[in-house]
């Protein structure tokens, strides 16, 4: 069945946290108007999100049935492997700067173009792997700009379960978060062969413990867009 497509534009920010032009892809839906307000949802790996995870399609279908609220989406290509390092490795030079981007420049631009509710718990970040990494942490630095985050496979290192085990505010982020059975041997952008699974399911049971609004769930399979785009109907569903 076809539903009434939605359209998706690229918008180009001068970011002064990070001194560089930055592209957006929004996802507004068919039957976008302004007397409507929506949630907004914010995607890393924003083209991957779009063309591998059609999430763009799926929101038409989810929006058509009903299954979930009035959403815009904005989506942020990376510009090569180097340059998402930098911005979403804990360890990347460009990481601080990247949170600042999406919290202080990007969170209010959308804000004023569009006719979004103002409110954390409103706006989410998502994910993939590294790009679900900073995801996390963005929601643990502004937990009351991002009140929702969606974490497919991340990576997690020590940082990142220090940012958990530091962050005060857990009743304030809803996550949701899958990784595959079979991520043991994740080859890495550095060609590094890592295991994401034992390490993420330290962060599950850190962020059980802390008592996190959370789901999480281990499905069969590894590393790849073949398991995180069926996953992407029931997290937006859950999350929206």
């Amino acid at each position: 069945m076809e539903f009434p497509r939605g359209t998706i534009n690229e918008i180009t920010i001068d970011s002064k946290a990070l001194g560089e032009k930055m592209d957006v892809l929004v996802y507004l839906p068919a039957n976008f108007s302004p007397l409507y307000k929506y949630s907004l949802l914010i995607a890393q790996d924003g083209r991957d999100y779009f063309q591998l995870g059609r999430i763009g399609r799926l929101a038409d279908e989810l929006l058509y049935e009903r299954d979930i609220e009035n959403i815009i989406i904005a989506g942020i290509p990376y510009k090569n492997v180097k340059d998402r390092r930098r911005k979403y490795h804990p360890d990347g030079d460009q990481q601080d700067s990247y949170t600042r981007f999406l919290s202080h420049e990007l969170v209010p631009l959308l804000d004023s173009e569009f006719p979004t509710y103002h409110m954390g718990s409103t706006r989410a970040l998502i994910g993939d792997s590294l790009a679900a990494t900073v995801s996390l942490i963005t929601a643990l630095q502004y937990p009351h700009t991002f009140g929702k985050v969606l974490l497919q496979s991340p990576y997690v290192d020590e940082k990142v379960l220090n940012g958990v085990t530091a962050f005060s505010e857990p009743q304030f982020l809803d996550i949701y978060h899958v990784i595959g059975t079979k991520e043991t041997e994740v080859k890495t952008t550095s060609g590094e062969i890592s295991d994401f699974l034992t390490p993420n399911r330290q962060l599950s049971d850190l962020l059980k413990s802390r008592s996190f609004p959370y789901f999480y769930e281990e499905f069969e399979g590894d590393h790849t867009w073949k398991h995180w785009q069926p996953d992407l109907k029931r997290a937006l569903k859950k999350m929206f």
